[in-house]
């Protein structure tokens, strides 16, 4: 297991999987955003397009750490003005599953939840 000391989050609870996991992406936005991405969204003005009308603070927010925590990579595609848009690093990607999962468990137990997207994985 790599060193990560470094991290944003070092064990602000414990050092459990469940609850680092959780210090990282267990807010009400931050896996609406990953799912976005999932979905194919880009840029900040995608994501303010989401069904769940995420309040621009937040939405800077989370961008913000999830590219602190390497999840998104935050990459520019317009020179002037500068634009930016993100897109999921290889551990971003790696979520994949867990949104598989969470949409599969959603969809069987929270009546009338459907999904607006299936993530790979």
């Amino acid at each position: 297991m790599k060193d990560q000391s470094n991290t944003p989050s070092r064990f602000k609870r414990s050092p459990c999987p469940v609850a680092c996991t959780l210090d990282v992406l267990g807010d009400k936005w931050t896996l609406l955003v990953v799912r976005d991405l999932f979905a194919g969204k880009k840029t900040y003005g995608e994501f303010q397009h989401s069904p769940e009308k995420i309040p621009t603070n937040i939405l800077a927010d989370r961008l913000k750490r999830l590219v602190a925590h390497e999840i998104v990579a935050k990459e520019p595609y317009q020179a002037r003005p500068v634009r930016y848009q993100y897109v999921l690093t290889e551990k971003g990607r790696e979520l994949g599953p867990v949104l598989k999962a969470m949409v599969q468990w959603g969809e069987k137990h929270v009546p009338g939840s459907k999904a607006l997207m299936k993530p790979a994985g």
